[in-house]
């Protein structure tokens, strides 16, 4: 199995619901690396149009979790401690690319960043910091 059908796998098996709801897909995947494209349906948009920073974080978080995972090789348990965002530009009429790195790898915490494009232009939108504790 390929490291993007192992987070797809991930994806369909171990997150929520809700989550599973936001059809994200897994573009490419690398030991510590992510890209996830959301794709923006009426359901994540607010008026005229334009996706939902909420959604935009739920994709962020998820991604990081899935680099996280293929860092380690595996799936275990964590838990955001933080995640920080600054949204950049909206995007709307197009799809959102989510790029998730780990910067620093630990035993008990995990440090990582997440940059998040249209697209349509693949303009950044917007770009986040993370930290994460493992819980086992």
């Amino acid at each position: 199995m390929s490291l993007e059908q192992q987070c797809e796998a991930w994806l369909r098996d171990l997150f929520a619901p809700w989550v599973q709801a936001l059809d994200l897909r897994v573009e490419t995947a690398q030991p510590g690396e992510v890209k996830l494209r959301l794709p923006v349906t009426a359901q994540l948009a607010r008026e005229g149009g334009t996706l939902c920073g909420q959604a935009m974080m739920a994709a962020a978080d998820s991604a990081m979790v899935l680099a996280i995972a293929s860092q380690l090789g595996e799936f275990r348990p964590m838990t955001t401690v933080s995640l920080n965002t600054s949204f950049m530009r909206a995007v709307a009429g197009s799809d959102l690319i989510v790029v998730a790195r780990v910067l620093k790898p630990g035993k008990t915490m995990m440090f990582g960043e997440i940059e998040m494009f249209s697209a349509k232009d693949m303009k950044l939108a917007a770009q986040a910091t993370t930290t994460y504790a493992m819980l086992s």
